[in-house]
């Protein structure tokens, strides 16, 4: 039985860690985090996520998205949120931030690199594209469609979405991810070329080093 008051608190905690990270800006992204195998709890429209307090969450139902009693208006990005649940079973929490470089790079067609240093290889091994849509129904269709093939998703021209199975994790992916992109930048700007590892190395890496499991992708 999920504690609804212990994930509201880690939720809580993540969007403190948010904002004094430099990860979110103002009232910029959504939270959620699953309570039961068809609940989840997700901020509400217009929360701050550096101060959220206990009425600052709505409860929705995976399956229709509804909300359960609440004097509060679910984000809109509800459908974003149900998409990955749906899809992903393994998903506990999801992030959705404005990170300033990784939502500069979502604003280009560059490519992020993953094989720079240890975490990215194992943080960063999928990350899906998303091509842009309004937030709402739009947004959650796309979302379906690229959710089971990757933890990292960046939102074109909108920002990033990180899902995995705790606060930790999920911090962890999108702390990665916004660093890759800041390394990725300033060696633009200074000129730089970085060398990143083989394929062969990164594979290597992941089967073999013992820094974490290998992550066992869900089949399409």
């Amino acid at each position: 039985m999920v504690d609804v008051d212990s994930v509201r608190a880690e939720l809580q905690r993540a969007g403190r860690l948010l904002l004094e990270r430099d990860l979110t800006w103002g009232n910029a992204g959504n939270l959620s985090a699953r309570t039961g195998p068809d609940t989840f709890l997700i901020t509400a429209s217009g929360s701050r996520l550096g101060e959220l307090a206990d009425d600052d969450f709505v409860e929705c139902r995976v399956s229709d998205g509804a909300p359960l009693i609440s004097s509060r208006k679910p984000s809109k990005e509800v459908p974003m949120h149900r998409a990955v649940y749906a899809q992903r079973s393994d998903a506990a929490v999801i992030l959705h931030a404005e990170p300033l470089h990784s939502t500069l790079i979502a604003c280009t067609d560059l490519e992020i690199p993953r094989n720079l240093f240890i975490s990215a290889m194992y943080y960063l091994e999928r990350v899906e594209r998303v091509p842009y849509r309004h937030p709402g129904p739009a947004l959650g269709e796309v979302v379906h469609e690229h959710a089971r093939a990757a933890n990292v998703l960046l939102l074109e021209n909108h920002g990033v979405l990180v899902y995995d199975t705790s606060v930790n994790e999920a911090l962890m992916a999108l702390e990665t991810l916004e660093i890759a992109c800041r390394m990725m930048l300033l060696a633009r700007g200074a000129g730089l070329t970085l060398r990143g590892l083989p394929p062969e190395t990164v594979t290597d890496f992941l089967e073999n080093a013992g820094y974490k499991p290998r992550r066992e992708w869900p089949s399409a």
